[in-house]
């Protein structure tokens, strides 16, 4: 494997790398509205203009409907029309791979999280060697984490988690990084090592893994009624 393109859309941040050799060469990132569906495929064209990749990782979810089946779409058009395997990383656990590589010293857990709107976030529990608790859909409690905050620091980052601060946040053990966005680039280690383990995707029959099923509303624009 030398080149890679990793395409993140699970949040509202639009994120694509390429990677060659293991290494990030190129980074075209976005939060502006409607990123994912008007900065993707231009950050995408961008990138496939410096080479042919060898293989597309997606963001797997949760996280925002709309964006994962956004990226998983361009990222399966990719693979078919370039021939290339299809890698997917769920999406907390790149973000907490991403956290570690940012903070090389840091020895505590770190629970990534995600709005899920209301009191709720989809969570996940991860050490340096790997995941401690799968992802869940959690109803934020001052006590939830206790079992793990009684054993040491625990980092909550991610768009859920400053929400979470007035009742976590009491605890001595937790930490909060405000500052920490979500990027494609934290998915490349896990990608290498599932491509390495021929861990790769069905182009045909891969979903997104959206842990909630979408709830359509009625629209709110002035003028349209049910029909």
């Amino acid at each position: 494997m030398s080149r890679m393109l990793l395409i993140e859309t699970a949040t509202s941040v639009c994120s694509v790398v390429l990677a060659e050799e293991g290494r990030v060469v190129a980074r075209c990132e976005s939060d502006a509205p409607n990123a994912h569906s008007t900065q993707l495929p231009l950050f995408v064209k961008e990138m496939l203009s410096q080479g042919r990749p060898d293989a597309v990782c997606v963001s797997a979810g949760p996280g925002s409907y709309t964006g994962l089946r956004i990226g998983v779409s361009t990222a399966k058009g990719l693979c078919y029309a370039l021939d290339v395997p299809l890698l997917s990383v769920p999406t907390l656990q790149g973000m907490a791979s991403l956290y570690y590589s940012r903070h090389a010293d840091y020895q505590g857990l770190v629970c990534p999280m995600i709005d899920a709107r209301r009191m709720e976030c989809y969570t996940m529990m991860v050490g340096r060697d790997g995941v401690l608790r799968p992802t869940q859909a959690d109803v934020i409690e001052e006590h939830l984490y206790d079992e793990w905050l009684d054993k040491g620091e625990v980092t909550f980052i991610g768009d859920g988690a400053e929400k979470t601060r007035d009742l976590l946040g009491r605890h001595p053990n937790a930490r909060y990084d405000a500052g920490f966005r979500i990027g494609a680039e934290g998915m490349l280690p896990l990608a290498i090592g599932k491509l390495e383990r021929g861990e790769v995707e069905d182009v045909a029959y891969f979903e997104p893994f959206y842990l909630k099923d979408f709830v359509a509303k009625k629209s709110v624009v002035h003028g349209l009624r049910d029909s």
